[in-house]
């Protein structure tokens, strides 16, 4: 007997339904069903409201996570669905969104037998009234192989980083933010999105000058005009992206890996950053900034809870998108050390970047993974000169790996050493970043490095997805990194009315088992592709 058919008769006899997917009792172990019932008509008012939609993250070959925001306490309420109106549904009951999570709730649900693609509704029911909200609807795509779904077809992601940077907000007059459109047509599988998913340091005015003399004018929300601070302040960067109509609809449709980089707290920040000269910030703790902004984080990001407290939930995972693909979400901020020189010779606190736990179960899970392709989704480039201003001693200073001199590997760049060195056997593995604001593609050959025990690799840039456009930078020579494509703007901070923004698409063929990558503008169009065969 096939396992979706063993499943599906296991499940009817839980349900007591010969409909299949009807009302059901306990129907899944540790989702508890909805009982259904009519529920009373009543004043718009005094429902409960869900404004910002909701969203679908961690989509895997266990299920997926289902995330939205209610307006009040009330009781999260799921409906999974295999038909239009929902009559044959899976009805599951969430759990109690308060004021302690910003009344944002999610909640983990099973990829079902049946059709690959699932009609997914939300609602709110007052934790008082009971009355219940009107449901906000998405759709659901099954991961490939998750009781046969999909067996034998391509994957398709997109992904990108840098949202609503540099003041280039929601603008209304350009219909919003554009480029979630551009890649919710593509119609992909899911979104990597690689940091920077808000700019808690960039102030949003009401107005902005671009290019040309052309104003850019912002939707504007109450808490924008400042840097955020507070825990509130952090929440509302958040609740600020979503007011945009392209990202609510992408988010009801195209299931969302996040990670995080600097922005979501401030700029270039690391446990060395010092606030005392910033007349923005009252609050010149980085510690405090960082657990703010990190519980806004943790609450706002679909991202499957895997147990314990929130404030304790790592972001660096990995997500398994069936035979064809391995996605290794890396966490490149919770463990580094300071932003120094980074020349240090010799390994210690101050070279951290991964951290010696996420380094080693990385170089575990790359080579263990049976899938034919591993995508390292990094929220920082590996070879790019990111500068973060000088130190006291008027020398440079570095906000991510490289570190300027091309010689082999120091500061921060012996964790990668170590890295490339264990994973030189391992074939076909892709690195995915944002960060620059730019899109570019770079291929790492040992016969060019300083440093060559390590097998060749490819690592694409896509971005920035609404935020002011830079670039290029410049290249270090310790892995070898060679430029074969860039496409940036003529000037820094270029609005996103210059045309300068871009996302990356991945498509994997599951015959030819070969993986094309796609860097695509504003439009969808592509500017660059690249197709490498699998090993």
């Amino acid at each position: 007997m096939h396992d979706h058919d063993s499943f599906r008769r296991r499940f009817l006899r839980q349900s007591g339904s010969a409909l299949g997917l009807g009302a059901l009792g306990a129907a899944l172990p540790g989702l508890p069903a909805l009982a259904a019932g009519p529920h009373p008509i009543t004043a718009e008012s005094a429902r409960p409201q869900l404004p910002y939609g909701l969203q679908f993250g961690d989509v895997s070959q266990r299920g997926a996570t289902v995330w939205a925001r209610s307006d009040r306490p009330a009781r999260m309420l799921v409906e999974i669905g295999d038909d239009e109106g929902f009559r044959r549904a899976l009805r599951l009951r969430g759990p109690l969104a308060t004021a302690a999570s910003d009344y944002t709730a999610r909640l983990d649900v099973p990829m079902l037998p049946g059709p690959a693609q699932r009609k997914v509704r939300v609602a709110f029911e007052d934790a008082r009234s009971g009355v219940r909200s009107a449901w906000s609807e998405g759709r659901l795509r099954a991961a490939p192989c998750a009781f046969g779904h999909g067996r034998g077809r391509p994957v398709r992601l997109v992904w990108g980083g840098d949202v609503a940077g540099q003041g280039w907000g929601i603008n209304p007059e350009i219909g919003g933010m554009r480029i979630f459109e551009a890649m919710r047509q593509r119609d992909p599988d899911f979104f990597l999105h690689s940091g920077d998913t808000i700019y808690a340091d960039g102030p949003i005015a009401a107005e902005a000058k671009a290019e040309n003399g052309r104003i850019w004018r912002n939707l504007v929300a109450e808490g924008v005009h400042k840097v955020a601070e507070t825990l509130d302040e952090y929440r509302g960067r958040y609740r600020y992206n979503l007011l945009d109509d392209n990202l609510r609809r992408f988010a009801a449709q195209v299931p969302q890996l996040w990670q995080w980089d600097d922005h979501e707290v401030v700029n270039n920040w690391s446990p060395s950053k010092d606030l005392s000269a910033d007349p923005r910030y009252t609050v010149k703790d980085i510690d405090v900034l960082v657990r703010r902004a990190r519980q806004a984080f943790l609450e706002y990001s679909p991202q499957r809870r895997h147990g314990g407290d929130a404030r304790n939930q790592r972001i660096e995972r990995t997500i398994h998108y069936g035979p064809l693909l391995d996605v290794f979400m890396l966490d490149m901020r919770s463990y580094r050390g300071p932003n120094t020189d980074n020349l240090q010779i010799a390994a210690g606190p101050d070279t951290a970047f991964l951290g010696r736990r996420q380094l080693r179960e990385l170089a575990e899970g790359l080579r263990r993974s049976r899938a034919t392709w591993k995508i390292v989704a990094a929220d920082m480039p590996l070879g790019l000169h990111v500068p973060d201003g000088t130190d006291a001693q008027g020398r440079p200073r570095w906000e991510a790996v490289a570190n300027g001199d091309n010689g082999l590997p120091r500061g921060r760049e012996l964790e990668f050493a170590e890295l490339l060195h264990a994973i030189r056997d391992v074939d076909n593995v892709v690195w995915l970043t944002a960060d620059v604001h730019y899109c570019a593609a770079h291929y790492y050959d040992p016969g060019r490095a300083a440093f060559q025990d390590f097998s060749p690799f490819w690592e694409f840039v896509a971005g920035p997805l609404n935020a002011g456009s830079f670039g290029p930078n410049a290249l270090d020579g310790s892995f070898g990194p060679q430029v074969v494509f860039q496409k940036a703007p003529p000037s820094p901070n270029a609005s996103p009315l210059a045309g300068y923004q871009f996302f990356g698409e991945v498509n994997i063929d599951p015959d030819s088992r070969s993986l094309s990558v796609d860097l695509r503008d504003l439009e969808g169009t592509s500017v660059f592709r690249k197709t490498l065969a699998a090993s």
